[in-house]
């Protein structure tokens, strides 16, 4: 009986060393897989506003002064994200993962011995089935998730901080992006009334209300262009959407004015400046027919 407790116990140490390594092994591979995604997906966010921020100011349509603004406001948050993601979730999830792993080289021996006990059976000793985990979601479903989650973080500090006005952009420009128009426009919202003064963020609420009322300028969005002229009145992208309102409207003579001032600003090779010219032919043409 005691060589046969000697060979079990020997059979045990020899499955444990199997089994803990690749455990202990996965547990570090997949954290590290997850923060990498995690990262990812936080960067993919940042870098499609720095790509957005760069076109504007190829096509003249930021300033320089605003330009170096949010870029070096969203370079500042993504440095931030990028910290407290490195200093708050590995060190958790490893000690967490390694507890398990330990309570599975006792535990595993110990059910086994009063397994076969109770039963009394040799064959009770046999491993169970094991069930293989289901399929694993596509990546870029995991960084869709990701990027839904990190905007949900934005959020929830923003509630702690509501007078971040910058925080409130980055979350505006961030739904814009994900083409949810009507939670940009609120958060546009509260950015304006936090900058009251930066006709740029107005044209910018102008655009995304627009947007979440079927593309439609007319009531609200047109109100807000109207202050960001007031505000500055060349600015471009205000003078864009009041030549698309006057458009709408048939009135071409002064859609052809709105656009020809943009017209003078961007670059005359720029896509703006091609589009804009298209834009004020189209209007010429139909003016001659009516």
């Amino acid at each position: 009986m005691i060589l046969f407790w000697v060979i079990c116990t020997i059979l045990i140490v020899i499955a444990l060393a199997f089994i803990l390594p690749p455990l202990l092994q996965r547990s570090g591979t997949t954290q590290a897989a997850s923060d990498k995604e995690r990262r990812e997906a936080n960067i993919e966010i940042y870098r499609d506003q720095l790509t957005e921020l760069d076109t504007d100011l190829h096509n003249g349509i930021v300033s320089k002064d605003q330009y170096q603004q949010d870029r070096d406001e969203i370079e500042r948050r993504l440095l931030e994200d990028v910290k407290r993601s490195e200093s708050e979730t590995k060190p958790t999830v490893d000690f967490a993962k390694r507890n398990v792993v330990y309570a599975l080289a006792i535990g595993l021996p110990l059910v086994a011995v009063l397994f076969y006990l109770k039963v009394g059976e040799l064959k009770a000793l046999a491993p169970p089935e094991v069930q293989r985990p289901a399929a694993e979601p596509s990546s870029q479903m995991r960084s869709q998730q990701q990027i839904e989650a990190n905007v949900s973080a934005l959020v929830e500090r923003l509630k702690s901080n509501p007078a971040d006005a910058q925080g409130w952009v980055m979350l505006a420009r961030s739904y814009n992006t994900m083409e949810r128009f009507g939670e940009a426009a609120g958060a546009y919202a509260r950015a304006t009334e936090l900058q009251p003064n930066n006709a740029d963020l107005w044209a910018e609420y102008a655009f995304v209300s627009a947007m979440a009322n079927g593309r439609n300028l007319e009531g609200q969005p047109m109100e807000l262009v109207n202050k960001a002229l007031k505000l500055d009145p060349e600015n471009l992208k205000a003078l864009q959407l009041a030549g698309n309102d006057a458009f709408q409207r048939k009135d071409y003579k002064k859609a052809i004015d709105f656009w020809s001032r943009v017209l003078k600003k961007v670059p005359p090779q720029s896509e703006v400046a091609q589009s804009i010219q298209q834009r004020i032919d189209e209007a010429t043409s139909l003016a001659k027919t009516n």
